[in-house]
Protein backbone atom coordinates (compact mmCIF):
# COMPACT_ATOMS: atom_id res chain seq x y z
CA UNK A 1 0.00 0.00 0.00
CA UNK A 2 0.93 3.56 -0.52
CA UNK A 3 1.93 5.51 2.10
CA UNK A 4 0.44 8.88 2.70
CA UNK A 5 2.76 11.46 2.08
CA UNK A 6 3.26 13.84 5.28
CA UNK A 7 1.61 17.04 5.41
CA UNK A 8 4.80 19.09 6.69
CA UNK A 9 5.67 22.16 4.79
CA UNK A 10 7.32 21.38 1.38
CA UNK A 11 8.96 23.65 -0.35
CA UNK A 12 9.68 24.12 -3.86
CA UNK A 13 13.27 24.98 -4.37
CA UNK A 14 15.77 24.67 -7.37
CA UNK A 15 18.90 23.35 -6.65
CA UNK A 16 22.03 23.92 -8.63
CA UNK A 17 24.59 21.33 -8.94
CA UNK A 18 27.23 22.03 -6.33
CA UNK A 19 30.93 21.86 -6.13
CA UNK A 20 32.06 21.92 -2.34
CA UNK A 21 35.94 21.73 -3.23
CA UNK A 22 38.17 23.16 -1.74
CA UNK A 23 42.26 23.47 -2.34
CA UNK A 24 44.10 21.00 -1.14
CA UNK A 25 48.16 20.12 -1.44
CA UNK A 26 48.08 16.51 -0.65
CA UNK A 27 48.06 13.64 -3.09
CA UNK A 28 47.76 10.38 -0.88
CA UNK A 29 44.18 10.36 -0.76
CA UNK A 30 41.47 7.41 -0.09
CA UNK A 31 40.47 5.09 -2.90
CA UNK A 32 37.24 6.80 -2.68
CA UNK A 33 38.70 10.03 -3.94
CA UNK A 34 40.79 8.66 -6.74
CA UNK A 35 37.86 8.08 -8.13
CA UNK A 36 35.76 11.16 -6.95
CA UNK A 37 32.55 11.71 -6.79
CA UNK A 38 30.58 13.67 -9.80
CA UNK A 39 26.65 12.68 -9.90
CA UNK A 40 22.93 14.08 -9.00
CA UNK A 41 22.86 12.57 -5.64
CA UNK A 42 25.15 10.96 -2.50
CA UNK A 43 24.02 8.58 -0.05
CA UNK A 44 26.24 8.83 3.59
CA UNK A 45 26.12 5.89 5.51
CA UNK A 46 27.61 4.88 9.08
CA UNK A 47 29.53 1.39 9.38
CA UNK A 48 28.20 -1.87 11.35
CA UNK A 49 29.72 -2.54 14.52
CA UNK A 50 28.83 -6.00 13.23
CA UNK A 51 31.15 -7.53 11.22
CA UNK A 52 31.99 -10.39 9.14
CA UNK A 53 35.04 -12.51 10.05
CA UNK A 54 36.57 -12.76 6.83
CA UNK A 55 37.81 -9.72 4.58
CA UNK A 56 36.07 -8.89 1.30
CA UNK A 57 34.39 -5.83 -0.29
CA UNK A 58 32.37 -3.26 2.54
CA UNK A 59 29.31 -3.51 1.69
CA UNK A 60 30.09 -7.62 2.94
CA UNK A 61 32.24 -7.14 5.25
CA UNK A 62 29.41 -5.18 7.52
CA UNK A 63 26.34 -7.25 8.65
CA UNK A 64 25.21 -5.29 11.08
CA UNK A 65 21.11 -4.32 10.68
CA UNK A 66 21.39 -1.49 8.41
CA UNK A 67 23.28 -3.20 5.88
CA UNK A 68 21.35 -6.18 6.16
CA UNK A 69 18.20 -4.54 5.34
CA UNK A 70 19.73 -2.49 2.40
CA UNK A 71 19.82 -5.99 1.44
CA UNK A 72 22.32 -5.68 -1.36
CA UNK A 73 22.22 -8.96 -2.92
CA UNK A 74 18.42 -8.40 -3.68
CA UNK A 75 19.66 -5.41 -6.28
CA UNK A 76 20.22 -6.17 -9.68
CA UNK A 77 23.86 -5.40 -11.13
CA UNK A 78 22.76 -2.54 -12.55
CA UNK A 79 21.19 -1.08 -8.96
CA UNK A 80 24.56 -2.35 -7.31
CA UNK A 81 26.48 -0.05 -10.36
CA UNK A 82 24.25 3.00 -9.21
CA UNK A 83 24.59 1.62 -5.37
CA UNK A 84 28.91 1.95 -6.32
CA UNK A 85 29.15 5.45 -7.59
CA UNK A 86 26.40 7.18 -5.17
CA UNK A 87 27.15 5.72 -1.52
CA UNK A 88 29.77 7.04 0.84
CA UNK A 89 30.36 4.82 3.93
CA UNK A 90 32.16 6.52 6.26
CA UNK A 91 34.47 4.25 8.03
CA UNK A 92 36.32 4.79 11.62
CA UNK A 93 39.65 2.62 9.82
CA UNK A 94 39.44 3.30 6.81
CA UNK A 95 37.94 7.08 5.93
CA UNK A 96 35.48 6.70 3.26
CA UNK A 97 35.10 3.60 1.45
CA UNK A 98 32.53 2.87 -2.06
CA UNK A 99 30.50 -0.46 -1.39
CA UNK A 100 32.67 -2.79 -3.29
CA UNK A 101 35.97 -1.25 -1.55
CA UNK A 102 37.97 -4.35 -0.11
CA UNK A 103 38.76 -3.76 4.08
CA UNK A 104 39.33 -6.46 6.81
CA UNK A 105 37.08 -6.29 9.61
CA UNK A 106 38.36 -4.31 12.50
CA UNK A 107 37.51 -2.98 15.88
CA UNK A 108 37.98 0.94 15.98
CA UNK A 109 36.01 3.74 17.54
CA UNK A 110 36.24 6.62 15.51
CA UNK A 111 38.65 9.52 16.31
CA UNK A 112 36.54 12.01 14.78
CA UNK A 113 39.15 15.30 15.05
CA UNK A 114 41.65 12.95 13.62
CA UNK A 115 39.29 11.43 10.66
CA UNK A 116 37.89 14.49 10.04
CA UNK A 117 40.97 15.77 7.57
CA UNK A 118 40.96 12.63 6.02
CA UNK A 119 37.20 12.38 5.23
CA UNK A 120 37.09 16.15 4.16
CA UNK A 121 39.91 15.22 1.34
CA UNK A 122 37.36 12.91 0.13
CA UNK A 123 33.48 14.65 0.28
CA UNK A 124 34.68 18.35 0.17
CA UNK A 125 35.36 17.31 -3.64
CA UNK A 126 32.17 16.19 -4.29
CA UNK A 127 30.23 17.73 -6.94
CA UNK A 128 26.16 16.31 -6.51
CA UNK A 129 22.55 18.37 -6.31
CA UNK A 130 21.30 16.10 -3.68
CA UNK A 131 23.03 14.58 -0.21
CA UNK A 132 21.31 12.31 1.33
CA UNK A 133 22.42 11.47 5.34
CA UNK A 134 21.65 8.13 6.82
CA UNK A 135 24.78 8.37 9.59
CA UNK A 136 24.21 8.30 13.21
CA UNK A 137 25.47 11.27 14.98
CA UNK A 138 28.71 9.63 15.95
CA UNK A 139 29.76 10.09 12.39
CA UNK A 140 27.18 12.80 11.13
CA UNK A 141 29.99 15.08 13.37
CA UNK A 142 32.94 13.89 11.32
CA UNK A 143 32.30 16.00 8.27
CA UNK A 144 29.41 18.48 8.28
CA UNK A 145 27.48 18.55 4.40
CA UNK A 146 26.50 21.56 2.42
CA UNK A 147 23.04 22.28 4.19
CA UNK A 148 21.24 23.77 1.41
CA UNK A 149 21.55 20.71 -0.61
CA UNK A 150 21.70 17.64 2.34
CA UNK A 151 18.58 15.68 3.72
CA UNK A 152 19.25 14.29 6.60
CA UNK A 153 16.76 10.72 7.30
CA UNK A 154 15.33 10.73 10.56
CA UNK A 155 13.28 7.48 12.01
CA UNK A 156 10.14 7.93 14.49
CA UNK A 157 7.25 5.68 15.26
CA UNK A 158 3.97 6.69 16.66
CA UNK A 159 2.46 5.55 20.03
CA UNK A 160 -0.87 6.59 20.34
CA UNK A 161 -0.46 9.76 18.26
CA UNK A 162 2.98 10.61 20.14
CA UNK A 163 5.63 11.05 17.70
CA UNK A 164 8.85 8.87 19.37
CA UNK A 165 12.77 8.52 18.42
CA UNK A 166 13.67 5.13 18.08
CA UNK A 167 17.06 3.37 17.95
CA UNK A 168 17.62 -0.23 16.73
CA UNK A 169 14.45 0.23 14.32
CA UNK A 170 16.42 3.34 12.62
CA UNK A 171 19.39 1.40 11.47
CA UNK A 172 16.77 -1.12 9.85
CA UNK A 173 14.51 1.31 8.75
CA UNK A 174 17.79 3.75 6.80
CA UNK A 175 18.80 1.17 5.53
CA UNK A 176 15.35 0.06 4.06
CA UNK A 177 15.04 3.64 2.65
CA UNK A 178 18.50 3.33 1.10
CA UNK A 179 17.73 0.13 -0.57
CA UNK A 180 14.20 1.81 -1.88
CA UNK A 181 16.45 4.97 -3.62
CA UNK A 182 18.68 2.29 -5.42
CA UNK A 183 15.81 0.48 -6.71
CA UNK A 184 13.96 3.84 -8.01
CA UNK A 185 13.84 4.35 -11.13
CA UNK A 186 14.98 7.96 -11.29
CA UNK A 187 17.57 8.86 -9.00
CA UNK A 188 16.34 11.96 -6.67
CA UNK A 189 17.61 15.46 -7.52
CA UNK A 190 16.23 17.70 -5.01
CA UNK A 191 14.05 17.04 -1.62
CA UNK A 192 10.95 16.96 -2.80
CA UNK A 193 11.81 13.68 -5.29
CA UNK A 194 12.84 12.01 -2.31
CA UNK A 195 10.25 11.99 -0.40
CA UNK A 196 8.19 10.68 -3.40
CA UNK A 197 10.49 7.87 -3.62
CA UNK A 198 10.46 7.42 0.17
CA UNK A 199 6.76 7.60 0.52
CA UNK A 200 6.16 4.51 -1.60
CA UNK A 201 6.86 2.37 1.21
CA UNK A 202 6.58 4.64 4.43
CA UNK A 203 5.22 7.64 5.94
CA UNK A 204 6.80 10.58 5.25
CA UNK A 205 7.30 14.56 6.71
CA UNK A 206 9.58 16.70 4.83
CA UNK A 207 10.62 19.76 6.81
CA UNK A 208 12.51 22.63 5.13
CA UNK A 209 15.71 23.44 6.27
CA UNK A 210 17.80 26.63 6.42
CA UNK A 211 21.19 28.86 6.92
CA UNK A 212 22.15 26.57 9.26
CA UNK A 213 20.39 23.44 9.13
CA UNK A 214 19.14 20.88 6.44
CA UNK A 215 16.53 19.81 5.10
CA UNK A 216 14.91 16.23 7.55
CA UNK A 217 13.00 13.61 5.93
CA UNK A 218 10.87 11.91 9.30
CA UNK A 219 10.44 8.75 8.52
CA UNK A 220 7.74 6.70 10.22
CA UNK A 221 7.87 2.88 11.04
Amino acid sequence: MRAEVGTALVVRHKFIRTSVRKVSGGTDKPAACRHGHTGPVLILLPPSEKKSASPGPAIQVYTGVLYAALDWNRLNKAQQKLGQSVIAIISAKYGVLRPMDPIRPYKEKIDNKKMATQVAQVLDGAETELIIDCRSSTYQTVWQSPVAITVEVKVFTRAEGVKKVITHMSKKTRGEVTHEILKASQQPKNPEELQLIVAQKFECELIRGDEKNPWVLEVFC
